[in-house]
């Protein structure tokens, strides 16, 4: 756990960081060139600063990037919706 304090300007930069990077991450995951592997830690990492960014904004907001996960066929693995 750990704690930050953050001016509103500061929590705006933030919202913006967060979601650029969730927007490209979004992106690369759907690049058919890239490994399954690769993908697999790709999407471990969008869950991760998708739960920051939901603390940073409205639920109207983070909606926008729900990931709705499917079957994977490049890895043989299934995936299934939260």
């Amino acid at each position: 756990m750990f704690g930050l304090m953050l001016t509103g300007k500061e929590t705006q930069e933030m919202e913006y960081l967060l979601k650029r990077e969730l927007e490209e991450l979004l992106l690369d995951l759907t690049d058919s060139r890239i490994d399954g592997i690769v993908k697999r830690a790709m999407e471990e990492r969008y869950q991760i600063i998708f739960r920051m960014y939901k603390r940073f904004v409205n639920p109207k907001e983070y909606m926008k990037y729900v990931r709705h996960r499917q079957t994977s066929k490049a890895d043989g693995t299934e995936r299934k919706s939260k």
